[in-house]
């Protein structure tokens, strides 16, 4: 019977019984991918379909301790169609005119995001979100180069200089005048920052400026990467008031320094890397 079927199938009878004695080899490699799969589910939900494999191989290892290959997740992640979402590119980024009044400052990071040292290195930017019935804000941050922090920010109706003026206040209490002597403040060209208030003002608690060329984004691509992020993971869109989209910030950035694992610090978090720096 063995024989007439392999006949039927179109296959050897040696062909048939490695087969079958592969059998519980599949069986348990079956099991072990439900587990795994599990555990990658847990955390795909939890951050709402927005997590990588990179991703979520590190909140693995952070928060299960599990350490699982990168290539396996993405894997699985495949065969059971879970997909991380991409956001889309936001066509209304601002290009702001210096006016006669406005100075820049020449460009001193020249892309070195990363300078070892906590606190040196500050990037900031805005970026526009629409929420609610077709609402806009505007989001100021301060980031730190070396630790990826997340150190100010804030969030307004308006693009007033009460924007970037407010940041610099959040800046300044969360340092707590503890300015590093080398310190520098990198931007873009926007009028925010080559306005002669803010520039005076940056000068007098002793940090250095530094901008962006003119029209090149990726001057200041470790500020773009995190307002990405952002825009990934965040589901802000739904907010119906100011403070509420306040809120929701308020808490992505509390998760972001303090328990998204990022691979290029070493499968740390922001504030784990900065303890690691300064303990090196």
């Amino acid at each position: 019977m063995t024989q007439y079927l392999c006949i039927l199938a179109g296959v050897s009878r040696s062909g048939y019984y490695r087969w079958l004695g592969a059998e519980e080899k599949r069986q348990l490699r079956k099991r072990s991918d439900e587990q795994d799969l599990a555990l990658i589910k847990g955390h795909y939900d939890q951050l709402r379909g927005k997590a990588g494999a990179l991703t979520i191989k590190m909140r693995l290892e952070g928060h299960n301790g599990v350490i699982m290959n990168h290539k396996k997740i993405r894997r699985l992640m495949r065969k059971y169609n879970l997909v991380a979402r991409i956001r889309q590119a936001n066509p209304y980024r601002k290009m702001a005119r210096a006016t006669q009044e406005h100075k820049t400052c020449p460009n001193l990071l020249n892309r070195q995001f990363n300078p070892g040292v906590p606190e040196k290195v500050l990037l900031t930017d805005i970026t526009y979100l629409r929420y609610g019935n077709g609402q806009w804000a505007y989001l100021s941050c301060v980031k730190d180069g070396a630790t990826r922090q997340i150190l100010a920010h804030y969030v307004s109706s308006s693009l007033e200089m009460s924007l970037v003026e407010r940041t610099l206040d959040n800046l300044i209490e969360r340092l707590d005048g503890n300015i590093h002597p080398e310190a520098i403040l990198h931007s873009d060209q926007g009028s925010h920052y080559t306005h002669p208030r803010f520039r005076q003002r940056v000068a007098r608690i002793g940090i250095q400026q530094s901008m962006s060329r003119k029209g090149n984004c990726w001057d200041n691509a470790s500020m773009e990467t995190f307002f990405g992020h952002l825009k990934d993971e965040l589901e802000y869109r739904r907010c119906e008031t100011l403070g509420e989209l306040r809120q929701k910030i308020e808490e992505y950035i509390q998760y972001y320094n303090a328990e998204r694992y990022q691979w290029t610090l070493k499968k740390m978090t922001p504030d784990q890397y900065r303890s690691h720096l300064l303990s090196a």
